[in-house]
């Protein structure tokens, strides 16, 4: 009896690691085995046609993915792992790179790193929240946008008219007053200037700065609403007992650490924000650096400025800093106090109780 000879292909039990390397019009994919590299080539950005190649060139295999952290979001490893293959995201700074790939960059040569250290374990994925907290975030880092847009729209309008020579009242500099009200705003509308042309320039800017500050007061509206959801009521009551904590921080600091059980404890979620120092330590030298340049931006900032207010309500924290302020700075005594409030925020969400400031006796 003859046997017919069989070309069907079977990787079932082995592994196949991809690498990524995303951009916004074709994707650069390297694809390995354990033991060599397969294939390297260019493709549209779309997961289903990777999958779709993974299938019939290697069809059984167990596919496991990786591409870095950037513009592109987490989109694509949403689509990726729904059809079945075992992607992570990382970050680009935690990827190894050789002398000779920093020296020769190419779309092959990163997508080929990133499948290279998938394969040797080396990379370990980042967090990735679900669908309904990144948007959330979205809305919550908005509000943050507006706000510096709408800062830098202010002093614009102040370098317009220190460029033209125009002083501003004093009625509208004491801060007891301050500016940038209706009658403020009034007085813009009626400031001279030598020509139809200055004055279009000027309206302009107000227009701009009314309408960023019409959006920044729905923006408020909105969040108001969006923290008495129940995904973020109970977090809130918890963050706002510590002191120095508001309402916007309070919710800014909910949907970017998402889910507190994934800090093992408050040292790593205080490196996660960056209130961490840098350490140069070798042989019998040893020491601490500063501040790390690794971070959270806008939580960094957010507690930075809650320390501040902390120091003036919570008598622990009044303590501590006085402490500090014996041996350093202010602003070094203050980044020491948003550690000590890193420690509070850890507690209150990992426990669920709310904050009890300490009596000093």
């Amino acid at each position: 009896m003859n046997r017919g000879q069989s070309n069907k292909l079977d990787f079932k039990g082995q592994n196949i690691y991809v690498g990524i390397d995303a951009h916004l019009k074709s994707w650069s994919v390297a694809v390995l085995s354990q033991h060599s590299v397969l294939k390297k080539f260019r493709q549209d950005p779309s997961p289903e046609s990777l999958h779709k190649f993974l299938t019939t060139h290697y069809p059984g295999a167990d596919y496991h993915s990786v591409y870095e952290a950037g513009f592109c979001g987490f989109w694509i490893h949403e689509n990726l792992t729904g059809l079945g293959i075992n992607n992570i995201v990382v970050n680009p700074a935690d990827v190894p790179t050789m002398s000779k790939e920093k020296l020769r960059k190419t779309d092959a040569v990163d997508c080929g790193k990133l499948a290279r250290e998938l394969r040797s374990g080396t990379l370990k994925g980042i967090y990735v929240p679900d669908v309904a907290t990144l948007e959330m975030r979205s809305l919550i880092r908005l509000r943050n946008r507006i706000v510096k847009d709408t800062t830098r729209e202010k002093n614009r309008i102040k370098s317009f008219l220190r460029f033209h020579g125009i002083d501003i009242p004093e009625e509208f500099t004491r801060h007891s007053v301050g500016n940038w009200s209706k009658r403020f705003l009034a007085w813009l509308r009626e400031v001279s200037l030598s020509t139809e042309y200055g004055r279009q320039a000027l309206n302009i800017h107000i227009e701009q700065f009314v309408r960023l500050r019409g959006m920044l007061l729905e923006q408020t509206r909105i969040l108001r609403a969006l923290s008495r959801s129940e995904v973020l009521k109970e977090p809130i009551r918890l963050l706002a007992s510590v002191p120095g904590i508001g309402i916007t921080t309070a919710m800014s600091l909910a949907v970017e650490i998402d889910d507190i059980h994934r800090f093992s404890s408050a040292d790593a979620l205080a490196s996660y924000i960056g209130l961490i120092p840098m350490c140069h330590s070798s042989g019998e030298s040893q020491g601490d650096g500063n501040i790390t340049v690794r971070k959270h931006a806008m939580l960094r900032c957010y507690i930075i400025e809650a320390a501040w207010i902390a120091i003036r309500k919570d008598p622990a924290m009044t303590l501590a800093y006085e402490g500090y302020r014996k041996r350093m700075n202010a602003q070094k005594a203050i980044v020491k106090v948003a550690r000590k409030l890193v420690n509070r925020i850890f507690f209150v969400l990992k426990h669920g109780q709310e904050y009890v400031p300490c009596v000093v006796n």
